[in-house]
């Protein structure tokens, strides 16, 4: 409100004001008073403001005639030609520099103005230009600052969606593990109460003893999601996770080959992962099957191979999720490397991973 009302106090005192002090109300005048007026709606409506304000100072200079010139009202020239500058922009921008030089030579050529006519029109013009890139760009940088902020967002639940897949896989690896053997342990340990006390006796300390292993693992993987420093995996653990299983009661050999030093813990840890799954597995699906691990270093190559023989016991209804495999492929990958599972030619079962780095089909 307060803008228009300035711009109506400004075409008064350079129009209006000076035509009435000198008696010389004529039909340029008007004309002139009423193209400063169309500066009332600059911002809403720039190019029409432009064109309609600049035909009127034309046709009332084409009425004027030669030497009518009234110099207050470049006042209103200069604004036009910055509305024009901010009213066009990219390509249309060099059309509305052209015309503005076409128009100032028309006027030139229909009316004897000073110098201030080119002085007032271009320099507003040049910063009527300077105005729209500024806002331009600052349009484009909030523009982008939106863009960036969604891609933020978009990255800050991936990265959630991740470390949740991540800490689902992790619970599955050690829940599974240990609810399998429990559950194995204490059929057996059902068995063996009354006819082998003491056999039973050891069933029933396995059961304990995995029953510990997976409070000792959840109690790490917590402290790991809580930001302690626990020590990084190493290729041990693969022992470990083997001497359990065969105090459980599952026919289980591992060999070791190669270089198993240096190996990365992040590369540890999945080969961790690879090793208990299957063992898991072989559990579950071929109870009594004899099962070979083998870790070969070799260079920067590490392969982890867990086979087991087809099942001589009926197959345990454990129930299970049925993606430990698909998250073990994915955790190998994550690592560079890949993991394949399938049938061997006699019957049984094989896991083998490659990390890192490619694998060698065969």
């Amino acid at each position: 409100m307060l803008e228009r009302a300035a711009i109506a106090a400004l075409v008064i005192a350079v129009v209006v004001v000076p035509a009435t002090v000198a008696g010389q109300w004529a039909p340029p005048i008007v004309l002139l008073t009423v193209s400063g007026l169309t500066l009332l709606w600059w911002r809403k409506h720039p190019q029409v403001v432009t064109v309609v304000g600049g035909s009127l100072w034309l046709l009332a200079a084409v009425l004027g005639g030669r030497g009518w010139f009234p110099d207050p009202a470049l006042v209103i020239m200069a604004l036009l030609a910055g509305v024009a500058a901010l009213a066009f922009g990219g390509r249309a921008a060099w059309l509305a520099g052209a015309g503005l030089v076409a128009y100032l030579w028309a006027l030139w050529s229909l009316v004897d103005p000073s110098i201030g006519l080119a002085m007032f029109s271009v320099p507003a013009f040049f910063a009527g230009t300077v105005l729209r890139l500024r806002r331009e760009a600052a349009r484009q940088l909030a523009e982008r600052g939106r863009e960036l902020e969604e891609e933020r967002e978009l990255f800050a639940e991936l990265a959630l969606r991740h470390e949740r897949a991540r800490i689902a896989a992790e619970l599955h690896d050690i829940i599974g593990h240990a609810i399998s053997v429990m559950i194995i342990q204490a059929a057996a340990g059902q068995r063996l109460v009354e006819r082998d006390p003491a056999g039973a006796r050891e069933t029933f300390g396995a059961i304990a003893e995995s029953a510990r292993q997976g409070q000792a693992d959840l109690k790490r993987l917590i402290d790991l999601l809580g930001g302690t420093e626990v020590g990084g995996p190493d290729l041990s653990l693969i022992e470990e996770v083997v001497t359990r299983a065969a105090r459980s009661g599952l026919d289980v050999t591992c060999r070791f080959t190669g270089d198993r030093d240096g190996v990365p813990a992040p590369v540890a840890h999945v080969a961790f992962r690879v090793v208990q799954e299957s063992l898991t597995n072989a559990l579950r699906h071929a109870p009594g099957a004899p099962v070979r691990v083998l870790v070969t270093g070799e260079g920067r190559r590490l392969s982890v191979r867990v086979e087991n023989d087809p099942s001589t016991q009926a197959r345990l209804e454990l129930g299970g999720t049925g993606h430990g495999l698909d998250g073990l492929r994915e955790r190998v990958r994550e690592q560079g490397g890949r993991l394949d599972a399938g049938t061997l030619p006699g019957g049984g079962w094989v896991v083998e991973a490659a990390l890192p780095g490619s694998y060698d089909h065969r």
